[in-house]
């Protein structure tokens, strides 16, 4: 892919490798995602929200850009599909897995892409696998990319504004906490289906304050 205007590769502060694999991300991603528009734009906009955070938490920017553009590889599977495929590679599921599917695209593609891109550490794969339900002992890197996905431009609402007043003020772990609890709430407020571990996570972070 070339580095049009807009595009996240375009991105100075980058080595040419760096860049290089970024624009091969990007142009595999195009492809992936062209019957998914939205879905595609909101993938450019977590990998520049994961950019941003990066700078300035000091987390590595081509990880967090990286896994920003890859984290919803998964996303345009159908829920079939996607459990299917994370029963087929063993993904470690609590629960139901049927219930669990709106969330399991990010471990299946954890699974998928290290074939795909070899280049990629190992951090960009567990942050792809974790932006979906979290972990007691998150990376800065995981945390950075759980974050952008809740606070890039496409997401509008109070929450979003308020997570958005917190970057560059708050900790990083503070502000993923404040991201999670406020997922949970969500969750429960609307009805939905609470995955297992997410009590285990709030309460693991609440008692390591």
């Amino acid at each position: 892919m070339s580095r049009e205007q807009g595009s996240v590769s375009s991105t100075l502060g980058f080595a040419e490798n760096e860049l290089l694999e970024l624009e091969r991300i990007e142009g595999l991603l195009d492809v992936r995602m062209k019957e998914a528009r939205k879905r595609h734009a909101h993938s450019l906009g977590v990998a520049r929200t994961a950019d941003k955070l990066a700078r300035c938490y000091g987390v590595n920017r081509f990880e967090a850009v990286a896994a920003g553009l890859l984290h919803d590889w998964d996303k345009v599977l159908s829920s079939d599909e996607v459990v299917a495929r994370a029963i087929r590679y063993g993904v470690d599921v609590a629960g139901s897995p049927e219930l669990a599917a709106p969330l399991l695209h990010g471990p299946v593609a954890a699974r998928e892409l290290p074939e795909l891109f070899p280049e990629l550490p190992a951090s960009v794969f567990q942050a792809i696998d974790r932006h979906t339900v979290g972990a007691c002992d998150m990376t800065p890197l995981d945390m950075v990319v759980f974050v952008a996905d809740a606070i890039e431009p496409g997401r509008h609402g109070s929450y979003a504004d308020e997570l958005r007043s917190m970057v560059g003020v708050s900790s990083l772990p503070e502000l993923f906490f404040a991201c999670f609890s406020q997922g949970l709430v969500y969750v429960i407020q609307s009805g939905r289906y609470l995955y297992p571990t997410a009590l285990d996570i709030y309460n693991h972070y609440v008692l390591s304050k």
